[in-house]
């Protein structure tokens, strides 16, 4: 059968989500083409003749867009079957169903595209699952994608470096209660076997790869896998640097492992700080509080790494002098220009399946849930704190379309914030020695 995979927009990375099944089709005797609509455009011709169009999921904005792509696709091939997969896809399933598509994936999905695909040939119907299966993976055939030079780059030292993307691992041990996967993978987490992540990595060297971004919730939750895999890169590629993503609680459990970050070419971590707020942050289930964050960058400092951390400035627990204390803490650990100008700005998404739903304290600032915006929208009781938000969103935008440096706009930040100037004692490490990602948005 013919099979056209979309992705719709996937952070700025050439995406895992259509290498990898497209990988297992091809296997499994089918003709795949893949489109990723973030650098590229939809192959009409290759629509028009599929028997299976599915377009990938993995986060928000991705399933946002993916209303008008089914649209187009409908209006090109109205016989072909319609599939939507990937994280957002069964959070979505209502919204998603209402736009014409017949089947959705979530969890583990290459077996399950398979699987879809082979029921119709076979004259069967749809298949819609969440399937958590152990799979033993096949090495992403990329060899359908833009190539990387068409994705936004790694800034370091002011030198611009191609990326690629890999995975080492999917779900998450724990259950933040704001976290989207924690509705489809429940506390676990299934890991890309250590060969095909290398081979993976090989592939992507090879078509011009300096730095690999590896893109697993957390990539600690093995942290004896993920130990393997980064010595593994480094004794091979010695010059390839890398990034992961791990929660503030892993960074101090497995504080024994920053150094070998550091020493196997680890850029920067990111980590999911999210508040200050003690109050917020239990209501989130993060499992760390400010003190943690506090030692986390410490222990960073000391080991030579860059941290990134990330926030979610903005829910309805939020109060003006816990956003101005989240603005002090960055000034005092000398962390502004680490953080992304759009973290300043981010509220709380509460999508369907969210845990967050679970607390009455959420419920009774939420109105009935928004099938175009496909969350539950709210408005914080506090008007000043509303308008901060508005305010700070405004500063980002127009900062960031001034070309505005990340320390200029969180000087402006501030000032909005305590009615006030930064303090003079401000200090910044110079922006050249702290490496970033030129794709600006995050969700």
């Amino acid at each position: 059968m013919k099979v056209v995979l979309i992705s719709t927009y996937e952070l700025g990375r050439q995406p895992f989500g259509l290498a990898s099944p497209a990988a297992w089709l091809q296997s499994a005797g089918h003709e795949v083409a893949c489109a990723d609509l973030a650098v590229g455009m939809l192959p009409s011709v290759q629509v028009q003749e599929a028997d299976l169009i599915a377009i990938y999921v993995p986060m928000h904005t991705a399933t946002r867009l993916a209303g008008a792509v089914l649209e187009r696709v409908r209006s090109l091939n109205a016989r072909a079957h319609l599939c939507c997969y990937g994280l957002y896809a069964p959070l979505n399933d209502a919204h998603l169903r209402s736009l014409g598509v017949q089947s959705i994936l979530g969890g583990e999905f290459e077996g399950a595209l398979v699987r879809l695909v082979d029921s119709l040939a076979n004259g069967a119907g749809s298949l819609s699952e969440t399937s958590l299966e152990r799979q033993a993976f096949l090495v992403p055939d990329r060899g359908r994608l833009p190539v990387l030079e068409r994705y936004p780059k790694l800034v370091s030292n002011g030198v611009k470096s191609r990326v690629g993307y890999t995975e080492a691992s999917r779900g998450c041990k724990h259950l933040c209660r704001h976290c989207p996967v924690v509705p489809v993978y429940q506390g676990s987490f299934r890991v890309v076997q250590a060969d095909i992540v290398m081979e993976d990595i090989r592939r992507q060297v090879a078509a011009g790869a300096e730095h690999i971004t590896f893109g697993d919730p957390d990539f600690l939750n093995g942290p004896t896998h993920g130990q393997r895999i980064v010595e593994r890169l480094h004794g091979e590629f010695p010059s390839i640097t890398y990034d992961i993503t791990a929660k503030v609680e892993h960074l101090l459990k497995h504080r024994n492992m920053l150094p070998t970050l550091r020493d196997t070419g680890c850029l920067f971590v990111i980590s999911a700080v999210e508040s200050v707020q003690p109050d917020v942050l239990e209501r989130l289930d993060k499992g760390h509080t400010s003190a943690d964050f506090i030692e986390v960058a410490g222990l960073f400092r000391a080991a030579g790494l860059t941290l990134t951390p990330t926030f979610l400035p903005f829910t309805p627990w939020t109060t003006i002098e816990g956003f101005q204390a989240l603005l002090d803490a960055v000034r005092r650990l000398d962390l502004v220009d680490n953080v992304a100008p759009v973290q300043w700005s981010l509220r709380l998404l509460i999508p369907s399946g969210s845990r967050l739903l679970e607390l009455e304290d959420t419920r009774r600032y939420i109105g009935s849930f928004d099938g175009q915006a496909l969350v539950y929208p709210w408005r914080h009781p506090d008007s000043e704190v509303e308008a901060l938000a508005t305010r700070v969103s405004t500063i980002v935008r127009s900062g960031l379309r001034a070309k505005k440096s990340r320390s200029a706009i969180f000087h402006d930040i501030w000032e909005a914030a305590h009615g006030s100037p930064l303090p003079v004692d401000y200090r910044l490490l110079p922006r050249t020695v702290i490496p970033y990602m030129e794709e600006p948005w995050f969700c």
